[in-house]
């Protein structure tokens, strides 16, 4: 079965484009879809670009969908064309391209963040029901502030859309305890390939539920997921605490990680920075959480190297709480740790406050131009075996200068993770670790440039590659048919199978450049 389905790999874009014939006959198809939504032909600017700004393209028409069964009958209309497919955008925020179709159909799944939102309690546990395209930060708000509840798992920016993070896996500091939000899924309306909008969980429809958790678009479109909640903290004790060495810093980050259920920390991360003070985006003026905290380098050791390291932890409590159980609880962990000395830098913020920091600086970016500005971000999974040696070369020589954003690096469990999906890790033990290099390009003649920091990524995989570091891509970007064998390894032929189970004609997501469009003649 395999040999047969290899045929449509992708192996070049130019040929599954629609040609002028199809073009033309746009508007009828456009016109027989009969849907409550919006199509425009025109002003499809939003749809050809993504927040990495690397990539442009022009797709056909942006659709504006106002239900589920709108999604359907889009995706129906390209299964019974020759060549159209169809990309599902959500906040926009990908890298490279991913999000968009050349020549095809782009939905903005932002239109439908209203369909669903219900609070359901079954067999003891509590989920709640949003849209594929409703943003998280909206989640968040509506289930703290209505009805005290919280999703377990989250990412670092809520500006992104409940569907586009389950495609992908969405990690943030609560995925060492709870998982990824793959993990802390219970239910998906999905719309296949085919058209079909199928309900899927672990029993129903499993193969779809399982393969478009992390399946990059490549199997449906998430429509509603039905997601795991818990009472919500009122208050937080957000946490930051300096090391000159990375092997003091991961031993700690580690201790934390694999501490039992309430005998930790509630979130847990860490980020690398330029030991300077003359970098605003990368130096010492990064890590104070408060702008009355002051960094003291005269604290840091002679002997530190070009980077330094920062573990960031934070404390879930309840208004309630007396300050002195939290500072006790607080204080008990923070003393088994390594830090550099009168190097802890702390704040009280409210749980929605902590939640959306990204927040803030995404107001400063936009206020400064970076945010419009191209992001050529890397994102990837480390093993333990392998990332001291990818700190000596990647972070103490290649970034020592940083790279003009957050360089995030923290430890998950293999554990917490459902082999089942399609997300895939390195191969090796129980503990690896994120790694993200968040560039910003600046506006300014003297700043490198967008392509030169893309060049300086592909070193680094390069490098991994070479010296055969145990690594994964996370949000991966791949041009060829080896590289994406190489990144699914033993998953490929379930990963192959499942596209052709579900999107046979491979019409979805197309920007991912991994199959290519079967023609219907």
């Amino acid at each position: 079965m395999i040999a047969y389905l290899e045929r449509f790999i992708h192996e070049n874009d130019s040929e599954s484009r629609p040609n002028d014939d199809e073009k033309d006959q746009l508007p009828n198809i456009c016109h027989s879809l009969d849907l409550q939504g919006t199509i425009d032909c025109v002003a499809t600017g939003l749809a050809g670009k993504d927040f990495g700004g690397m990539y442009t393209c022009e797709p056909l028409a942006l659709i504006r969908p106002a239900s589920p069964d709108d999604v359907a009958r889009v995706v129906r209309a390209a299964y019974r064309s020759p060549n159209l497919t169809v990309a599902a955008r959500g906040n926009g925020h990908s890298i490279n391209g991913q999000a968009m179709s050349d020549r095809g159909l782009v939905m903005d799944m932002r239109s439908t963040e209203g369909n669903h939102f219900e609070v359901v309690r079954m067999n003891g546990e509590t989920f709640v029901d949003v849209s594929g395209g409703a943003l998280w930060e909206d989640v968040l708000k509506r289930c703290v502030l209505e009805y005290k509840l919280a999703p377990r798992s989250w990412t670092d920016y809520l500006g992104l859309t409940v569907g586009g993070t389950l495609s992908n896996a969405g990690v943030s500091g609560q995925a060492f305890r709870f998982g990824p939000q793959t993990c802390n899924v219970a239910e998906l309306d999905v719309v296949t390939g085919k058209g079909q909008l199928m309900t899927c969980n672990k029993n129903e429809n499993s193969e779809l539920f399982f393969g478009a958790l992390g399946g990059l678009g490549q199997f449906g479109i998430v429509t509603r997921a039905r997601v795991v909640v818990q009472s919500a903290p009122d208050m937080v004790r957000w946490i930051r605490v300096v090391y000159a060495e990375f092997e003091d810093f991961t031993r700690d980050a580690e201790w934390l990680v694999t501490r039992p259920e309430g005998e930790s920390f509630d979130y847990v991360e860490g980020f690398v920075f330029v030991n300077s003070v003359d970098d605003p985006a990368n130096g010492w003026p990064t890590v104070p959480l408060d702008p009355d905290q002051g960094f003291d380098p005269s604290r840091v050791p002679r002997t530190a190297g070009s980077v330094l390291y920062c573990l960031e932890a934070a404390l879930h409590y309840q208004k309630t709480d007396h300050p002195s159980t939290v500072d006790k609880a607080v204080n008990s962990l923070l003393g088994r740790l390594g830090f550099i000395e009168d190097m802890k830098f702390q704040v009280d913020v409210s749980y929605i406050e902590f939640l959306l920091r990204v927040k803030h600086a995404e107001e400063s970016a936009r206020e400064n131009g970076t945010w419009d500005a191209p992001h050529p971000w890397l994102n990837m999974f480390v093993s333990k075996r392998d990332v001291a040696d990818f700190d000596r070369v990647v972070f103490k020589r290649m970034l020592k200068e940083g790279v003009g954003g957050p360089i995030l690096v923290y430890p998950l469990l293999r554990s917490k993770w459902d082999d089942r999906t399609s997300v895939v890790l390195p191969a090796k033990g129980e503990i690896f670790y994120l790694v993200a290099l968040l560039r910003f390009t600046m506006p300014c003649p003297e700043a490198p440039s967008a392509e030169k920091l893309v060049s300086q990524n592909r070193e680094i995989v390069q490098f991994c590659v070479k010296e055969g570091l145990d690594f994964k891509l996370y949000l991966p970007h791949y041009q060829s048919e080896e590289e994406w064998k190489r990144h699914f390894g033993s998953q490929w032929s379930r990963f192959v199978e499942r596209k052709a189970s579900f999107d046979p004609l491979a019409i979805l997501a197309p920007g991912q450049k991994i199959f290519k469009r079967i023609s219907q003649l």
